[in-house]
């Protein structure tokens, strides 16, 4: 199991894994080893609450695919076990993301005071354009 949070953990079961060749510099090394990694997650599948998976999939963007599956690669060093670390924490970022649930917004009426304040401002601005407005005599 992997721990997300405290009352949020994930099977290992649950991640697939595909090695493939890297790009970028690296010499020799990069035409003849696999070592960018791909991670793939389905989330439809996976034993996680709805409204976790409601907000992890706007976060996940472009990674995630039509079928609801979360890709995620890494190529970023030369190693491909570290390449793995990389990934899962990329994973298990996103979904400690997802897992924050947002504050409810409670909604308020404006005071006396600031409508009153906004009232004051509009009519002091509207006594601005008035006296701009008026042409003098050319007497």
């Amino acid at each position: 199991m992997i721990r997300i949070t405290d009352s949020l953990a994930i099977d290992e079961d649950e991640i697939g894994w595909s090695a493939m060749r890297a790009s970028g510099p690296g010499g020799q090394n990069v035409n003849k080893v696999a070592t960018a990694v791909e991670l793939r997650f389905d989330i439809g599948k996976a034993f996680l609450p709805e409204d976790l998976k409601a907000r992890l999939r706007p976060l996940a963007g472009r990674q995630l695919t039509q079928e609801g599956v979360l890709v995620i690669t890494a190529q970023e060093t030369r190693s491909q076990e570290r390449n793995r670390e990389i990934a899962l924490q990329k994973l298990i970022g996103l979904l400690r993301k997802a897992a924050h649930r947002p504050k409810r917004r409670i909604a308020t009426k404006p005071t006396r005071a600031s409508k009153a304040r906004r009232l004051d401002s509009k009519s002091r601005h509207a006594q601005t354009k008035r006296l701009r407005s008026s042409r003098p005599d050319t007497d």
